[in-house]
């Protein structure tokens, strides 16, 4: 059965969030790789006792993008048959194109560390802010955003599942805005441990700095489909990838309409690259029929591929 793979972004991590890889070279392998890159051990910031560390977008991007490509890697070294799409939320994009064959991972360490660190240039830690809003429809949350901003900067971003939207901005806006939807019925209003406002136009000045940065990143045609944030499209010359890439930074990421995609065209079955279940929950959410597996550990991915040989 053709079945599609998910990569988590930013608010997934968590202080040890590989420990159900114990003893898997090829995570050992990968997240070495990460840190000769960046010259940081980022292995032992995951395994240490500083939360606020990880939070850190210029280390949360690293981070994540080494343990979607790790997990990847574990399933592939199972012996996992490859996926027939990929999609990343956010940041997991960049793990997806990796997956794809489209981004060396080397080079995608780097450029996700860039994008970090353009993206606490344009908003300074403190200044920006997202929060999950449960319970409201996509079109409330708008208007709510909108009636919050006065001044600022106030967005519907992250389209999660049809009652399930993230929210950026600046933190005052932010905070009126989680204050109005638990008036409008909210069932609940979370501020995420982000430390940027990642796809509202405050990213606007970081996109165009990433524009340039990418100009001398290389990149291939996929070999699997990506299905990207932006557009919900797949792209397949580098020129259009940079460009999806580039907008993402400051445009909503359609999460909704990319699991719904899979659906009508009959991918039923997934799993996520991550070391939660965000992105699962999500799947039965927009879709009641869509399973989708958490591949946390070696177990997990040794269960999904036995199940996909039933």
């Amino acid at each position: 059965m053709a079945f599609a793979f998910f990569f988590a972004g930013q608010g997934s991590q968590s202080l040890n969030m590989m420990s159900g890889f114990d003893g898997v070279a090829v995570v050992r392998d990968t997240f070495s790789e990460a840190s000769d890159a960046l010259g940081q051990d980022l292995w032992a910031m995951m395994n240490g006792d500083n939360t606020e560390i990880i939070a850190q977008t210029v280390n949360t991007q690293p981070l994540m993008l080494a343990v979607g490509v790790a997990t990847y890697r574990a399933y592939l070294a199972a012996g996992g048959a490859k996926p027939v799409a990929l999609a990343g939320h956010s940041l997991g994009e960049y793990s997806a194109l990796v997956a794809s064959g489209s981004l060396n991972f080397t080079d995608a360490v780097k450029l996700v560390r860039k994008r970090a660190e353009l993206m606490q240039s344009a908003v300074p830690q403190g200044v920006g802010a997202m929060a999950a809003i449960l319970g409201l429809d996509v079109h409330q949350v708008r208007d709510i955003c909108a009636a919050a901003e006065q001044g600022d900067v106030c967005e519907a971003v992250n389209l999660n599942s049809p009652e399930q939207t993230v929210i950026a901005g600046n933190a005052a806006a932010v905070e009126r805005a989680m204050v109005a939807a638990k008036d409008a019925g909210a069932k609940r209003a979370l501020s995420l441990p982000v430390s940027v406002p990642s796809h509202c136009r405050l990213m606007k000045s970081a996109a165009d700095e990433l524009a340039e940065y990418l100009k001398n990143v290389a990149f291939r045609q996929p070999e699997i489909r990506v299905i990207h944030n932006v557009d919900v499209a797949t792209h397949q010359t580098v020129d259009e990838i940079k460009n999806a890439l580039v907008q993402q930074l400051y445009r909503p990421v359609r999460w909704t309409e990319t699991v719904n995609l899979l659906a009508q065209e009959g991918v039923m079955q997934a799993a996520e690259c991550s070391p939660g279940k965000v992105l699962a929950g999500l799947a039965k959410r927009i879709h009641k029929e869509m399973v989708c597996a958490a591949l946390v550990s070696q177990t997990a991915i040794d269960e999904f591929i036995t199940a996909q040989s039933i």
